[in-house]
């Protein structure tokens, strides 16, 4: 079989991708459009989200701009885009009103890729180009925070704040801190107030490295930074196999191929004037302008995002891949429905709550999506602190009660992280997520015996206290510890399976 071609500009252009029916294809006008955006990030997510939304709009005539993305992890996804022309197919798959559907599309609002490590002037000269409306980002919720150690001299800066901070100096400076030039910001980190905590840190480090009051109220009264709320699953690549037969189905090569769920929700906060000079928002109805993200936020990050963190160190512990297959698991998927069913959703005062759950089910079960449980485990540590802990400490405070299916997830993630399958993993040549507070849990394990009863019983009293960790005294949420010890104990003496069957009989920790 001859040599499939590989996906660019040129071979998008040609008759045998012009003229096909089932897969939808930018022409030349739209892939001749200004830059008009930067991004920071190339991962998947933003490639199946905001690179969308953007290719979306302009496939309207309502943007009218393409996206520079930067990358800073090293990953080396800014050489290969570059070597695509920026261009990748999106596939969209899942159950639209009952019925399987899949979309193909290539999708052409990304403009090029730079390397920030390496093309750090090249970043700087998009800050001066007045053409640029909108910034991007997402890193995750550890990128969002202050490097104290940070400096401007750095090429680049360590931290994406840093980054920021240095791009933001380089475009006020050049076009003499006009107010129209002054940027919108969207960050797409999932943390509450994300818009308002980027704010707050760019203006701290603006004041330690001295660059200028300018440069502080132009950023503090021109610059807009919005609080945002994203949804949508966005697993990335298919795996080999699915891949291969998908290419051929393609009949090219395209090495960032990203797979999504059809469901995208982008809330942004704010009112009529920024939706006016937000020109991709336009008519798209998985785009809200909202007052206050708040509500949305927290419905989303508890119900959706909580539910993955939570059940997934008892789903790999049970020898499970994907999140579809712990759904239909006889045991993950009654632990996974009392978790979001009967703990987390009483736990809101969110409008709606109970309504999304049943949604986040069948997005969960999506048949078409292979979303690997061990990509869940990135950052897991802080994504527990986020997404979870408060739904634990809003159960007790709202019935009294212990939330004992969280408490089991809770004890399995303490299972999880003493590292076995992570070095399984990479035994197998296989990555395993980074998860940067999780050295201080592998502290907690090396400092105790967790391999005795008495071992286990101090490991759970010393990670529930660590307010680093938490942000509170989890000793001090009602009987939680106490319950999370009793089934560490039995995940120790019985594995999963016979843990999750004592809790699922009802015999209560």
């Amino acid at each position: 079989m001859p040599a499939l071609p590989a996906l660019n500009r040129a071979f998008s252009l040609s008759s045998a991708l012009q003229g096909r029916a089932d897969i939808m294809v930018p022409d030349a006008s739209l892939l001749a459009l200004p830059e008009k955006a930067v991004q920071f990030g190339t991962g998947a997510f933003l490639r199946g989200f905001v690179d969308v939304f953007i290719d979306d709009a302009n496939r309207r005539g309502a943007f009218g701009g393409r996206v520079v993305v930067v990358g800073s992890t090293g990953s080396g996804r800014d050489g290969g885009l570059n070597s695509q022309d920026g261009l990748y197919t999106l596939c969209s798959q899942g159950l639209v009103q009952g019925a399987p559907r899949r979309d193909l599309r290539v999708i052409g609002s990304i403009s090029r890729a730079l390397s920030a490590r390496e093309q750090w002037s090249a970043v700087l000269a998009c800050a001066r180009d007045p053409a640029i409306e909108i910034i991007f980002s997402n890193t995750t919720e550890v990128g969002i925070a202050l490097d104290e150690s940070d400096e401007p001299s750095l090429s680049p800066p360590r931290s994406f704040p840093g980054k920021l901070t240095r791009f933001l100096y380089e475009r006020a400076t050049a076009l003499d801190y006009a107010a129209g030039c002054a940027p919108i910001v969207l960050p797409c980190e999932l943390i509450e107030g994300n818009g308002d905590r980027l704010r707050e840190i760019v203006l701290a480090l603006a004041a330690r490295w001295k660059v200028g009051d300018r440069f502080l109220a132009w950023v503090g009264s021109s610059v807009s930074f919005c609080n945002t709320l994203v949804d949508r699953i966005v697993p990335g690549a298919p795996p080999a196999a699915e891949l291969d037969q998908l290419s051929e189905s393609l009949g090219y090569r395209d090495s960032f191929i990203t797979v999504c769920e059809p469901y995208r929700l982008l809330a942004i906060e704010g009112d009529g004037a920024l939706q006016e000079r937000l020109g991709f928002v336009g008519r798209d109805d998985g785009i809200i302008i909202t007052p206050d993200v708040t509500p949305y936020r927290q419905r989303k990050v508890r119900l959706l995002n909580g539910t993955h963190t939570i059940m997934v160190s008892a789903a790999l512990l049970g020898g499970i891949d994907v999140v579809r297959d712990a759904v239909t698991h006889p045991q993950i998927g009654p632990f996974l429905r009392r978790v979001l069913l009967e703990e987390i959703v009483p736990s809101l005062d969110t409008a709606g709550s109970g309504e999304f759950a049943l949604e986040v089910l069948d997005r969960f079960a999506n048949p078409y999506i292979n979303h690997a449980l061990f990509d869940i485990t990135l950052q897991g540590t802080t994504k527990m602190r986020v997404r979870v802990i408060p739904s634990i400490v809003d159960f007790i405070a709202k019935t009294g009660r212990t939330p004992d299916a969280l408490a089991f997830g809770f004890a399995a993630w303490l299972q999880f992280m003493r590292g076995e399958l992570q070095a399984a993993r990479r035994a197998a040549g296989l990555p395993a997520p980074p998860d940067d507070e999780g050295a201080r849990v592998l502290s907690h394990w090396a400092s105790v015996e967790g391999d005795t009863d008495a071992g286990a019983t101090r490991l759970v009293h010393a990670v529930c206290a660590d307010t680093r960790l938490w942000g509170q005294d989890l000793t001090k949420a009602g009987a939680f510890s106490r319950a999370v010890t009793t089934h560490l104990l039995r995940l120790r003496t019985h594995g999963v399976a016979g843990a999750l069957g004592t809790l699922l009989a009802g015999r209560t920790a």
